[in-house]
């Protein structure tokens, strides 16, 4: 007698819930992704307008492009089978002031010579900077971000137990990088990258100065079309795999017997699986759709957890070309410990802050009309802050004083499109844990096994991915995240 495929059920189409299913389908099982919304894709959904723009709505930022390549090469293809990706340069600017800005070139010798024209001797302190993150990178993708984090004795590894001073897991990334550079310009650029991983730089390990490697050696780069072509790619691969997909149809109930998840609900129906990948917002899926009983953790636990940012975005059409400005383009005019102590500290609508502007239509003219320019300008923000419309206004207003006096474009004069989107669109859309925009801090205390657990430790057949567990926020953890997930599944449904 023919065995019967079991049945397994993604909740949430983002980049971990694709990387799910396509693993899980890949293995014979049958997958069916619930999307609540009208597109997959999570946070990297786009927006496309009737008078011709395309916004990536989240994710703008194409670092560690390795981690994109080995999901498509392990379903036999690669990542040019189906969008192209270029190599930015600059990879992006930061700007201090009015004249003073830093350009970040894509070569890395280019690089060095501008720290050195900035301080003297920073040329070589980059240079052992990034060596030491780079073994921290390798490491940390090699060894770390593919565990589960289900128990200490993952970690008995004797090349981990070896290099854990060189790690620097329980250093300041502050402190870090300050021995290496003195000019608060050069802080705040080996800093900024930290601001979305959710703590003070004095409260983030020095663990993460991989990020600069990842940044400043391997190189910023853009999926021409935008996040939306990678998102499509995914859901591609998943599909030739099996997949189907579900959209319009947010989960309402998981139906528990004994210890075993046994039937899921969504505005679709009620189907019976064998297995549950909960991609979706990990507080959510508790508080929401299992019982108290069947939680891993409790309400208080939740609140005490420390977000990284939510934010404040605005998604603008301007129907003439806008100067000045790069692919991407930080504004750090105001001081950026402030900004960070008004997110982290104090939560609130921060005093004077730093925002971002995306601007793809530079690199790419397929996301805007001829002639006119896609901004994408996101400002972070504390989570779980209120966030009316004339609140938002306000700091739209300030942003554009500012983003116009650089640019020397009246931008508000040649707005043919324009949307925010905050803290309660966060939670509207997303069911998003008070409304943060990139999961949890990566705090000492919040990394690697003291995250929330991929696995439901009272339902066997639930495991949990996305940017709430491990490894962490950011698109390139969430594709892992749910390679792991599935991994534990499919350990677990062949027991």
């Amino acid at each position: 007698m023919k065995q019967k495929t079991l049945q397994i059920a993604v909740i949430g189409s983002g980049f971990a819930g694709l990387s799910a299913a396509a693993y899980l389908a890949k293995r014979g099982y049958d997958v069916d992704v619930y999307e609540k919304n009208t597109e997959i894709g999570g946070r990297a959904r786009q927006l496309q307008t009737d008078n011709g723009y395309i916004f990536d709505m989240g994710p703008s930022w194409y670092w560690m492009p390795e981690v994109f390549e080995k999901f498509f090469n392990d379903f036999g293809c690669k990542a040019a089978d189906f969008y192209d990706l270029q190599l930015l340069d600059p990879g992006f600017s930061v700007v201090f002031g009015a004249g003073d800005i830093l350009t970040i070139p894509a070569n890395f010798e280019r690089l060095c010579q501008l720290f050195e024209s900035i301080e003297s001797g920073s040329a070589e302190n980059l240079k052992k900077f990034l060596a030491e993150a780079e073994y921290k990178y390798k490491v940390g993708m090699e060894k770390l971000v593919y565990k589960p984090g289900l128990s200490i004795f993952e970690f008995a590894d004797k090349d981990l137990i070896k290099g854990l001073f060189k790690l620097q897991v329980f250093t300041s990334f502050s402190s870090h990088v300050k021995k290496y550079f003195k000019d608060p310009r050069l802080i705040a650029l080996m800093e900024f990258p930290v601001l979305f991983l959710g703590a003070m730089p004095e409260d983030t390990p020095a663990l993460y100065s991989l990020m600069n490697y990842a940044g400043l050696k391997l190189g910023t780069w853009y999926p021409k079309g935008g996040f939306g072509k990678v998102i499509q790619a995914m859901k591609t691969v998943a599909e030739k795999q099996g997949a189907q997909f579900y959209t319009n149809a947010a989960v309402t109930a998981l139906e528990v017997q004994g210890k075993h998840i046994v039937k899921l609900s969504s505005e679709k129906g009620a189907k019976t699986y064998d297995g549950v990948i909960a991609a979706a917002d990990y507080h959510h899926i508790e508080e929401k759709l299992i019982s108290r009983p069947h939680r891993n953790y409790s309400e208080q636990y939740w609140q005490n957890r420390i977000l990284a940012p939510s934010c404040l975005i605005f998604y603008l059409g301007v129907n003439t070309k806008v100067d000045c400005l790069n692919h991407h383009t930080l504004f750090f005019d105001e001081d950026l410990k402030q900004h960070s102590h008004e997110i982290y500290k104090d939560a609130q609508w921060p005093s004077k802050p730093l925002f971002y502007v995306c601007c793809p239509s530079i690199t790419d003219p397929t996301v805007a009309p001829d002639g006119h320019e896609n901004l994408f300008i996101l400002m972070p923000l504390a989570p779980d802050v209120k966030d009316p419309e004339t609140v938002r206004e306000r700091y739209f207003l300030l942003i554009m004083d500012r983003l116009e006096a650089y640019t020397g474009t009246s931008i508000r004069e040649h707005l043919d499109y324009k949307k925010s989107y905050c803290v309660s669109d966060f939670i509207a859309d997303y069911n998003s844990f008070k409304g943060n925009a990139y999961g949890l801090a990566n705090t000492l205390m919040q990394t690697a096994n003291l995250k929330p657990s991929l696995k439901n430790k009272k339902i066997s057949n639930l495991f949990y991915a996305g940017q709430l567990t491990v490894p962490g926020p950011g698109v390139p953890p969430s594709i892992i995240s749910g390679n792991v997930a599935a991994q534990q599944l499919i350990k677990y449904l062949n027991q």
